[in-house]
């Protein structure tokens, strides 16, 4: 069916869900485009609608329907349907399926319309989602595999189509979708496909074409705005798990349409932050955006005319008597109109550095504060009174980190700080110029630290400060969200560049120094470490982001170094673990691998802390039980090497006559038993001993030692004389760990080509081979 656009008669059903309930300012900017094309606008709202947002809502159209958030977009599109009746549906040109998850227009909406009209179609898409052969990822998918089929988030329906028995019995008998699995699997994924079987033609407006992308949309969104004129461009594109993203492109996708939208189009790109902002995890944003300014701090640029508008100071911290000077170099970076202040807690302090500081330009103030609360209070209790006045900080403070050793690792630390903060003149120059070019930038920090023993930071940035964050979040009223998994981009130098109204809300408390500890302070897990992590979710809560910030000569460092350690670990996963593939798929393996080959720190009942456990199985008439088990254990220095432990099992006589033994050296595999020696004393003072070749066990005997792959290892040992027991001895030589080497040579017993690749062969045959 061709359409006369210039008489077309529309219907739009429009879906919206929000979990606060609010419609924002993306929404509408659509649907009034949208309503110079339509004849009428439907909009339903899963789950909850403010007041505000259905006011916004009624100007565009006075059909708004609120359904409870049940079905997701399929049954919200079985609602405008039910609503309208197929006799008044079927008196449309064309009804419009779409949703809230796509952004836009970039372009006229009338190009699309003009063109796809001109088609003789029976129903057509904005984008499509191209054949994925190997499998059905969703496991919901009757056909096994996805299939070539338009997207959901808009899909356009003809006369002949909405007249078919097919189309109205698909709505009418439609199944129950109770997730994401389910709308994809029974009606995204296949839609297209079964209709196309039934004879109705598609197509869609904006493609890359078969081979480029399985999903164009989110893997060349540049160039689908670009060469293909997409009017449109998914919100996920700037927050989605950066897997999904790094699996198909280099990362560049965000960053890239972002800047085109911004540059080359007339779209206000304060939509997009104003709903990712409020809605997303800021780790998701700041990987997809790529939120990383690499500024030169050997060229500088003109601020002149900004800094007479805008007030610009530096806040210092001092506390360490002899990092007068040290502070001094990376002060003087400020351009001579910035306010310099300096807390201190003592009026020796004060007068140091009213001395060292007496060359600078600038207008210096030295503070006197209470030494409560470190270099938090410092700036939120010291700076209170002022701090709102200025467009622009600089917040540092002398860092001395005494508990590493050596005492370079914290020299490091500072020196990263400092150094990607105010190394020179020219780089706070830029800093300046890249708030003022970047107005949702809040908060600048540099990355965390990595080196040495601060190595565990990354994927650990939480600490054990997640709990105290989120109270402290929770009472300052925050709505952005929290995720213990997903990190947060916060100044854990706790030093910074940041706007003072994007710290508002924390500013806004009041804060007094006897809300902080005193002296002395845990190294993690207090409201100083919570304020540290605070600031970027704060930022974020007031309408800015954060984002990390080098100096050129700070991201040559982190570049090498993040290169360096992420090429040892492939190295390690590559050739002593389940080997090499894609980022996505090393991950996937590795996790396996380690839930495989876990120490036997993990397993319950064998080691905890330096508690070593061992369990001893008896069978008697009733065979072997639980019941007939005892537990023994013993302390240890070095968990990975077990020399000779002796484990002792006593009062035993009240199990009766035992015929057999069954000794458990841990709950899982990676265990290598070297050596065994036990010693069992009878009622009647006979004693017998067993070693290593007396046993019969699940593990695979490499070299002179017992190893145990598969999880539960076991060892039977039959007694040369049955009776009742007293006590039994064990002394063992064990490690928890299988090496490389052995796996190679259990490997090459069994048979196969590569080391690790070969587990889940061994698990079938282990007890096999054991035996």
């Amino acid at each position: 069916m061709i359409i006369d656009e210039k008489k077309v008669k529309r219907l739009i059903a429009y879906f919206i869900y929000d979990k606060q309930g609010i419609v924002d300012d993306y929404i509408i900017y659509m649907l009034c485009a949208l309503k110079e094309h339509s004849s009428e606008i439907a909009v339903v709202v899963n789950g909850k609608l403010t007041s505000e947002s259905r006011e916004k809502l009624n100007q565009v159209t006075p059909v708004v329907m609120v359904r409870e958030n049940k079905g997701l977009d399929v049954w919200a599109y079985k609602t405008v349907l039910d609503y309208y009746g197929w006799d008044k549906l079927v008196t449309y040109d064309e009804v419009i399926m779409m949703n809230f998850t796509i952004m836009g227009p970039v372009y006229p909406l009338s190009e699309m319309f003009e063109s796809m009209s001109a088609r003789d179609l029976d129903f057509w898409g904005i984008t499509m989602y191209h054949k994925y052969e190997k499998g059905d990822p969703f496991g919901t998918i009757e056909c096994g595999y996805i299939p070539d089929h338009i997207q959901s988030h808009f899909i356009a329906v003809r006369t002949p189509m909405l007249k078919s028995i097919e189309f109205q019995s698909y709505w009418n008998n439609m199944q129950e979708i109770k997730d994401y699995r389910d709308a994809v699997g029974c009606h995204e994924a296949m839609f297209t496909k079964r209709f196309s079987e039934k004879g109705f033609k598609w197509d869609v407006y904006a493609d890359m074409g078969d081979g480029y992308n399985n999903h164009p949309i989110l893997c060349a969104t540049r160039e689908m705005l670009e060469e293909k004129r997409c009017p449109i461009f998914k919100r996920r594109s700037f927050m989605q798990d950066y897997s999904n993203i790094i699996h198909d492109t280099v990362g560049q996708e965000a960053i890239e349409a972002y800047d085109f939208i911004d540059k080359h189009t007339d779209y206000d790109v304060n939509l997009i932050w104003d709903n990712i902002l409020r809605l997303e995890n800021q780790a998701d944003i700041k990987k997809n955006m790529q939120l990383n300014y690499i500024l030169d701090s050997k060229h500088g640029t003109d601020i002149s005319e900004v800094l007479k508008k805008k007030r610009v100071a530096l806040v210092l911290h001092f506390y360490f008597e002899d990092l007068a000077e040290y502070c001094l170099h990376y002060v003087q970076s400020m351009p001579k109109e910035a306010d310099i202040y300096v807390t201190v807690g003592s009026e020796k302090k004060k007068k140091i550095i009213e001395e060292t500081f007496s060359v600078l330009e600038n207008n210096v103030k030295v503070i006197l504060i209470e030494n409560r609360g470190r270099d938090v209070s410092a700036l939120l209790v010291g700076t209170k009174d002022f701090i709102m006045d200025y467009d622009y900080v600089c917040f540092v403070h002398d860092k001395k980190v005494t508990q590493l050793s050596p005492q370079t690792v914290g020299a490091g630390f500072s020196y990263k700080c400092f150094e990607n903060l105010l190394p020179t003149k020219e780089f706070v120059q830029n800093v300046i110029r890249t708030f003022e070019e970047n107005p949702r930038a809040g908060l600048l920090t540099p990355p965390p630290p990595n080196h040495g023993d601060y190595y565990i930071t990354l994927g650990l940035e939480w600490g054990k400060n997640y709990d105290i964050t989120v109270e402290l979040a929770e009472k300052l009223g925050r709505t952005v969200p929290i995720d213990q998994k997903k990190e947060p981009i916060a100044p854990l130098g706790t030093m910074f560049w940041f706007r003072p109204k994007a710290l508002k809300l924390l500013f806004d408390q009041d804060w007094e120094y006897k809300d902080f500890p005193a002296e002395p302070n845990k190294i993690d897990g207090t409201l100083l470490h919570a304020v540290e992590r605070i600031y970027s979710y704060v930022v974020q809560q007031e309408g800015y982001y954060p984002a990390w910030i080098f100096s050129e000569k700070g991201a040559q460092i982190e570049v090498t170094n993040l290169n360096y350690m992420v090429r040892g670990l492939n190295n390690a996963v590559f050739h002593m673990g389940p080997g090499a593939g894609n980022y996505e798929d090393v991950l996937i393996t590795t996790k396996r691998a380690f839930g495989e080959w876990r120490m036997c720190r993990s397993a319950l009942g064998y080691l905890e802390g330096n508690i070593v456990r061992a369990r001893m199985y008896f069978k008697n008439e009733s065979g072997f039980s639980e019941e007939n088990s005892f537990l023994a254990e013993n302390s240890v220095d070095e968990v990975s090497h077990l020399d000779n432990h002796e484990f002792l099992y006593t009062d035993l006589d009240k199990l009766g006559v035992i015929e057999e033994l069954r000794w458990d050296p841990g709950e899982v595999g990676g265990i290598v038993v070297r050596d065994i020696h036990i010693k069992v004393l009878f009622q009647n003072n006979h004693i017998e001993e067993y070693t290593l070749s007396d046993a019969v066990s699940n593990g695979v005997m490499v070299d002179d030692g017992l190893v145990f792959i598969a999880p539960d290892p076991q060892l039977y040992f039959r007694l040369r004389t049955t009776g009742i027991i007293k006590k039994i001895v064990v002394q063992c030589d064990f490690m928890n760990s299988v090496s490389t080497q052995c796996a190679q040579k259990i490997y090459d017993k069994i048979g196969g080509k590569k080391p690790f690749k070969f587990l889940k062969k061994v698990y079938r045959k282990i007890k096999k081979v054991g035996k």
